[in-house]
């Protein structure tokens, strides 16, 4: 058997340690600077950076062959694309368009809403999961339940929708999709 299985030196483990700890510290400090967006509740823009930076930060860990110079600009790249997508999806309404998933009625005023449920798959017993969640032991108490985008689902109780002004752009486009079920 090949003892390079088991040790090769003490070159990788120092390469493993150095790179280990100045990305870490360096993705402390990026995440840190670009505010507290990025560790919140995800949005798919979010998720798709994070799984990105996680794989990107374990493969150079352990890659002998990727210097600290080419790991450290690697993260900051990965960070400075989020941060740059980030601010063009604040400022503009066709990127938030592209980049993200609006708000999707699940239920209203007593009608669930098939055609949204089956387009995200979902059921009515999610639905009926949400409302529990919410401490409510039927639908009978509420509104609303609107899947977010960071894939939550939100109870708005009986007495609680106000105006409607935060829902009614999404109770539009889908109450005309309420039929029944398929």
């Amino acid at each position: 058997m090949d003892m390079s299985y088991f040790w090769t030196g003490w070159t990788p483990i120092w390469h493993t340690l150095l790179v280990g700890i100045v990305g870490y510290l360096t993705l402390v400090i990026l995440l840190r600077g670009t505010g507290p967006r990025t560790m919140a509740k995800m949005t798919p823009l979010d998720f798709v950076i994070a799984v990105t930076l996680g794989s990107a930060f374990g493969r150079v860990v352990t890659a002998e062959t990727v210097s600290l110079a080419q790991a450290v600009v690697a993260l900051v790249l990965l960070v400075v694309i989020q941060w740059v997508l980030a601010a063009l999806r604040a400022r503009s309404p066709r990127m938030r368009h592209l980049l993200d998933s609006p708000p999707v009625l699940l239920y209203y005023g007593g009608d669930m809403q098939h055609r949204s449920l089956r387009r995200h798959r979902l059921t009515e017993a999610d639905v009926q999961t949400a409302a529990r969640q919410s401490g409510h032991g039927s639908l009978a108490g509420i509104d609303a339940v609107v899947l977010h985008q960071d894939g939550s689902l939100g109870v708005i109780a009986d007495g609680a929708m106000g105006d409607g002004s935060s829902l009614m752009p999404f109770v539009e486009g889908q109450r005309r999709g309420s039929e029944g079920p398929a």
